[in-house]
């Protein structure tokens, strides 16, 4: 945990360089607990909370320093063995509960920001082209923009899942679904090699299948027309899991 002299300074050092802090509320809908984790992009630093737990029906709020690019997930069915922690799907293999600069395991929902600073253009998306595991969604609270809205994967992927992608849990019953990328890493699937451009790298079968039940959501990589959301102002943002 950041010391509090620390955290001080932190705050009035954005404070002096007219940069803001943005709070991330994260919601539980789920009927089982959930673990969130983060991951910040590029190599920069990580935020002070990186991996919790969450009850049903409970949330957690975390302050992020503007500007910022990174990911939220949540891991499900976790336990500890033998000292280790460890999640069925999601999982950020650290062998705690906070991530620590380990990102999710695919297959794995995400939520994504890139956070302006002194109240610019945000972007966020929910993608899907590691897979899925949960449904979520993000609502910018505050801001404003044409595509200042809800974003979200509210379906249950799992439930239409090809045998070929699919994650089992111990019962037998899918508990996640890879993406066709995940499942086979083929450049067609990927968008890389030769089909490294939007022209060249288009929906598949298996992408149509998650864009089928998330329209707003990435399916694969080049899926940006109808997956890319922004704000202005400076909004905070509710990410609900089970939404």
């Amino acid at each position: 945990m950041m010391r509090p002299c620390l955290l001080f300074g932190l705050s009035l050092a954005l404070l002096i360089s007219g940069a803001h802090m943005a709070t991330l509320n994260i919601r539980n809908n789920c009927p089982y607990t959930i673990w969130p984790g983060t991951l910040t992009a590029g190599g920069g630093a990580q935020l002070p909370n990186t991996g919790f737990e969450l009850a049903p029906q409970a949330s957690n709020s975390i302050n992020v320093p503007a500007p910022w690019t990174g990911r939220l997930w949540a891991r499900t069915q976790c336990s500890t063995s033998s000292g280790s922690f460890s999640c069925a799907t999601a999982n950020c293999g650290s062998g705690q509960v906070a991530c620590n600069g380990a990102g999710a395991v695919p297959p794995a929902s995400l939520a994504e920001f890139t956070l302006a600073a002194n109240g610019g253009q945000d972007f966020y998306d929910v993608s899907l082209v590691d897979g899925f595991n949960l449904p979520v969604s993000i609502t910018p609270q505050g801001g404003s923009g044409p595509t200042c809205t809800t974003t979200s994967c509210a379906a249950n992927v799992n439930s239409v899942c090809p045998s070929e992608l699919a994650v089992r849990g111990s019962d037998g019953s899918i508990i996640a679904c890879k993406s066709a990328c995940v499942a086979f890493n083929q450049p067609q699937y990927c968008c890389t090699g030769d089909f490294d451009s939007p022209e060249t790298c288009q929906p598949t079968d298996y992408s149509r299948i998650f864009k089928g039940q998330c329209p707003q959501a990435y399916s694969y990589a080049y899926d940006d027309p109808s997956s890319t959301f922004s704000c202005t102002g400076g909004p905070n943002y509710l990410i609900t899991f089970c939404p």
